[in-house]
C-alpha cells in the first residue's frame, strides 16, 4: 500500500525542466490574469511592468537562499516540519493556523478568479461551470495527489505560452504595433507616464507582499524538496525570468483592447478580448490558457493546504491514524474544501488587487518571523510567532486612516521590532539563567 508521503511527494525528483514547469504552474494564477489588468489600468504601463518584475523578483530572492534552506533542513517535507523542528508548542500551533489561514486565502482569491472568468467565458451560471472545474480539481488533487498533478502541468504550461505568444503576435500583426501605440498615446496617454509616484510606491509594496506570499507558500516548500538539491537554486531563478513574461504578455494582450477607446470595468477588458478573438483557434486556444493557469493552480494549492491541515493540525490531536486513514481525510478535507469554495465565491464583492493587499498585511508581518526562523542558529523565542499577530493587528487598528500600501509596511516594521526584540529578551533570560 502507497504510504502517505506518496501522495505528497508523488515519490518524484525533479530536475531542472521539470522543477520550472511545477513551480510555473503554481505561480501563474487567476491572480495574474486579473490583476494584471488591475495594475495596468491603475498605474500604467509601469505598474504592468512593475508587477512582472516584482513577481519574479520573489521566486528569484526564495531560490537565492533555497539552498540553504535544504542544508539546514534536510529531512523536512513541508514548512509545518520546519515549525515542528524550530518552535515550541504554542508557537507551532500559531504558526501552523495562520499558514492555514494563509493558504485559505490563496484559495479564495483562486476561485473568485475562476468564477469572474467563467462568468466572461461561458454562457450559462457561473455555479454551474464552477461545480464541474472543481470536481476536476478534486478527482486530480484531491484523490490523485502530487503523482496526478504533476502530469497535468506539463500540458497546461504548453496551453499557456502558446496563447501569450500567438495571440498578442496575432493582434500586433493584424493590427500594427504604431497604431496601438498612437492609439493608446490618444485616448489613454496616461498609461504611459513615466513618473508616476503611487506605481513606484504601489511596485515597493507588491514586492514586500509578494515575497511574504512566496516564503510562506506551502506547496513552494513542498516543490523545494522535490527538486534535485544541486539544481535547486538554478531551477528557481529559472522560474523567476520565464514567469516574468507572463504579466508582461497579458498586458500586451490588453493594449490591444484599449487602444480603440474607453472602457468600463477592469474586467470588461478580458470581456472585450474575449470577443475581439475572431480566429476559432485563438478563442479555444484563450479559454485553455484560462483554464490551465486556474487549474493548475488550484490543484496544487487543494493539495498543499489539505497536506498542511492533515499533517499538522489532524495528525498531532490523532497520532494514532495510518496512512490509510490519512490518506481517506485527505479525500474527505478537499472535497469540503471545495464545497465552502463554491458557496463563498457568491458573496465576493471586491476587486482581487485590494483582496491581495488586505491580507498582504500578514504577508509582510510573516516576513521577520519566517526569515528568523530559517536562518537563526539560536533557539527560538517563545514569543517570535506572535510578532505577526501584533504587527498585524496594531498597523490595521490603529493606523486605520492610512492607505492599505503605508500600513502594510507598518505591519512588517512592528513585526520585524517585535521579532528582534523577542530574540534579544530571550537571549537575556537565557543568559541570566545560565549566569545563575
Amino acid at each position: 500500500m502507497k504510504t502517505y508521503r506518496h501522495y505528497i511527494t508523488g515519490s518524484l525528483i525533479l530536475g531542472i525542466s521539470s522543477g520550472m514547469i511545477s513551480l510555473l504552474a503554481r505561480w501563474i494564477t487567476g491572480n495574474t490574469i486579473l490583476s494584471s489588468p488591475e495594475s495596468l489600468v491603475k498605474y500604467g504601463l509601469l505598474g504592468g511592468i512593475g508587477y512582472s518584475l516584482v513577481g519574479a523578483f520573489s521566486i528569484f530572492m526564495f531560490g537565492t537562499f533555497a539552498n540553504k534552506i535544504r542544508f539546514r533542513f534536510p529531512d523536512v517535507e513541508t514548512i509545518g516540519d520546519v515549525f515542528q523542528e524550530r518552535l515550541r508548542k504554542d508557537g507551532y500551533w500559531l504558526m501552523t493556523i495562520i499558514i492555514l489561514f494563509l493558504g485559505l486565502d490563496s484559495l479564495f482569491m483562486q476561485a473568485v478568479g475562476a468564477a469572474v472568468l467563467f462568468d466572461l467565458l461561458f454562457n450559462i451560471p457561473f455555479t454551474v461551470s464552477l461545480f464541474f472545474f472543481f470536481f476536476y480539481c478534486f478527482i486530480i488533487a484531491g484523490l490523485g495527489g502530487m503523482k496526478w498533478i504533476q502530469k497535468f502541468e506539463g500540458i497546461s504550461i504548453f496551453f499557456i505560452f502558446a496563447a501569450i505568444i500567438f495571440i498578442p503576435l496575432y493582434f500586433f500583426i493584424q493590427e500594427g504595433a504604431f497604431k496601438v501605440y498612437d492609439g493608446i498615446r490618444l485616448y489613454h496617454p496616461y498609461l504611459l507616464f513615466a513618473k508616476n509616484h503611487e506605481a513606484y510606491f504601489f511596485i515597493a509594496t507588491f514586492m514586500l507582499v509578494a515575497c511574504g506570499q512566496v516564503l510562506t507558500d506551502r506547496s513552494t516548500w513542498q516543490r523545494l524538496y522535490m527538486i534535485e538539491q544541486k539544481k535547486v537554486r538554478i531551477t528557481f531563478w529559472s522560474t523567476a525570468f520565464v514567469w516574468s513574461t507572463i504579466p508582461i504578455a497579458l498586458s500586451a494582450m490588453l493594449l490591444i483592447v484599449i487602444f480603440e477607446g474607453s472602457f468600463g470595468e477592469t474586467y470588461t477588458l478580458l470581456f472585450q478580448l474575449i470577443t475581439k478573438i475572431d480566429p476559432i483557434f485563438l478563442s479555444v486556444l484563450f479559454f485553455l490558457f484560462c483554464f490551465g493557469a486556474l487549474s493548475t493552480t488550484i490543484n496544487a494549492e487543494i493539495h498543499a493546504t489539505t497536506i498542511h491541515f492533515i499533517k499538522h493540525i489532524r495528525l498531532p490531536l490523532k497520532s494514532s491514524m495510518t496512512d490509510q486513514q490519512m490518506r481517506k481525510e485527505s479525500y474527505i478535507f478537499s472535497g469540503l474544501l471545495l464545497l465552502f469554495l463554491l458557496i463563498v465565491t457568491h458573496f465576493a464583492k471586491f476587486t482581487l488587487l485590494d483582496f491581495l493587499f488586505f491580507y498582504g498585511h500578514l504577508y509582510a508581518a510573516s516576513i521577520p518571523v519566517m526569515l528568523i526562523i530559517i536562518f537563526s542558529k539560536r533557539k527560538i523565542s517563545r514569543l517570535l510567532p506572535y510578532s505577526i499577530i501584533a504587527g498585524w493587528l496594531i498597523s490595521v487598528t490603529l493606523f486605520g486612516g492610512l492607505t492599505s500600501l503605508q500600513t502594510i509596511w507598518i505591519s512588517f516594521f512592528l513585526s520585524g521590532v517585535f521579532s528582534v526584540l523577542s530574540m534579544l529578551f530571550a537571549r537575556v533570560e537565557f543568559s541570566s539563567r545560565y549566569s545563575k
